[in-house]
């Protein structure tokens, strides 16, 4: 891993870089990048910015050790952050994927993108939850417009290792990397976690149909 400069001497960018790559906001890494898995509501509920974009032009800046790629997109829809930037224009990545630089397709794919907001820019990273839409599931769209935000004062606990519990009512056990570690699992593709009118936390599968091979503190 890459050593962390001194706060003293960090720059703007790279002290972003640090932020976006603490968040572990999704299931992608590259060399000298590494991100913890992280459930896609748990990547809508600690974004600024969740929106559904097209990219339309790029361009490389001076700017970080490596340079930045400027995207320009078109927004189709926003999910989060109205009251931070109500109309993004500009999304911002490291050039190098080394440093959790994220490469989009300019005129292709319309894309699911989570980021953060600094001084006034929107920046993304490989740690993010960025997807493309035609590759979400219905239940995750459907997370997206209403139910992730309901879960988002619930807390989603992995589970790496059997035995797992939830230590608190407003606790979800997330179990996908048991069996799915890297790539998102049924539960990231099919489950919100809700809290429910008892006060509790649960799983909310919503419209995907039951799974029998996953392990019961996945079901409800």
């Amino acid at each position: 891993m890459r050593a962390v400069a001194p706060a003293a001497a960090m720059t703007p960018w790279l002290g972003l870089l640090v932020l976006l790559s603490s968040c572990s906001l999704g299931y992608w890494g590259a060399e000298a990048c590494t991100c913890s898995p992280s459930h896609p509501q748990d990547a809508f509920c600690n974004s600024d910015i969740v929106i559904r974009a097209r990219v339309v032009g790029k361009k490389l800046v001076k700017e970080g050790p490596f340079g930045t790629l400027v995207y320009t997109i078109k927004q189709m829809k926003m999910y989060r952050g109205f009251s931070r930037m109500p109309h993004v224009q500009y999304i911002y990545t490291e050039a190098s994927e080394s440093l959790c630089g994220v490469k989009l397709e300019v005129n292709k794919y319309q894309y699911l993108l989570t980021g953060r907001i600094y001084d006034g820019k929107v920046y993304i990273g490989l740690c993010n939850f960025v997807e493309r839409w035609d590759q979400l599931t219905i239940s995750q769209r459907k997370g997206l417009n209403y139910r992730y935000h309901l879960g988002c004062n619930c807390k989603i606990k992995s589970c790496y290792y059997l035995p797992c519990f939830v230590s608190s009512n407003n606790e979800c056990l997330w179990t996908d990397m048991l069996s799915n570690f890297g790539s998102p699992g049924y539960q990231s593709k099919h489950y919100a976690c809700i809290r429910q009118k008892g006060g509790y936390c649960s799983w909310y599968r919503g419209w995907a149909p039951p799974d029998k091979s996953i392990i019961n503190a996945t079901d409800p």
